[in-house]
């Protein structure tokens, strides 16, 4: 009965969450925690987390990457995903933000999971290029700092195997990505982003309109 993907009011998402969301209760009570949190707008959506999970079993990911931890829900929703001997490879550089990610991962029965590494992305990437990791990774999520996405794509590509999938967020940007009057810099970094993507034949591709948007980058 629809062409094109239909607009979400607040009643109608609201129903989309009452009849979907299968959220476990640390899951619930990490998101009730962060939407406190001054950057509380850093938090993915919780639909978000649950469709990243799906992907995560589809695959059947054994050994994922995180960029962009935060406070954790997105890592602890990957890990709820992955059998009991995956490994996910989460990066930040906050010890204050993921401070509150290890107390749950822990009450969740994960954080031997999850390998946390505080050090600039981009370090921990080429690090595990180094050590003979290209093409062992199933899954990756980019939800880090917008300057260096291109840097983080391209080594993830790398590193991911072929029929693993990436994951990158934040791609619709609140639809300022749509606006050509809009040109501050991490916007234009966005649009370049997308555009770069949609021009690249290494992978197929879709974005996917959820929380903030979503693409996928599925590996050939």
């Amino acid at each position: 009965m629809a062409n094109k993907t239909i607009s979400l009011d607040n009643q109608l998402y609201d129903y989309l969450l009452s009849v979907s969301l299968r959220e476990p209760e640390i899951l619930f009570q990490l998101r009730e925690e962060t939407a406190r949190h001054p950057k509380a707008n850093m938090q993915i959506a919780p639909e978000q987390g649950q469709f990243m999970a799906l992907l995560v079993q589809l695959l059947g990911a054994k050994k994922a990457l995180e960029l962009g931890v935060f406070t954790g829900y997105s890592a602890l929703r990957i890990a709820l995903a992955l059998p009991p001997k995956g490994q996910l490879i989460a990066c930040d550089v906050s010890e204050e933000f993921t401070q509150v990610a290890r107390r749950y991962w822990q009450a969740a029965g994960v954080d031997h999971k999850i390998n946390l590494r505080l050090a600039p992305a981009l370090e921990t990437l080429d690090q595990l290029l180094a050590n003979g990791e290209a093409n062992t990774f199933d899954f990756a999520f980019i939800d880090a700092d917008k300057d260096n996405y291109s840097y983080y794509y391209e080594k993830l590509l790398q590193l991911i195997r072929p029929g693993g999938l990436i994951a990158i967020d934040n791609v619709l940007w609140s639809g300022r990505v749509a606006q050509p009057d809009i040109q501050d810099q991490q916007t234009v970094i966005l649009r370049e982003f997308n555009q770069q993507l949609q021009e690249d034949d290494r992978i197929f591709l879709s974005l996917v309109p959820i929380g903030d948007g979503l693409t996928l980058a599925f590996k050939q």
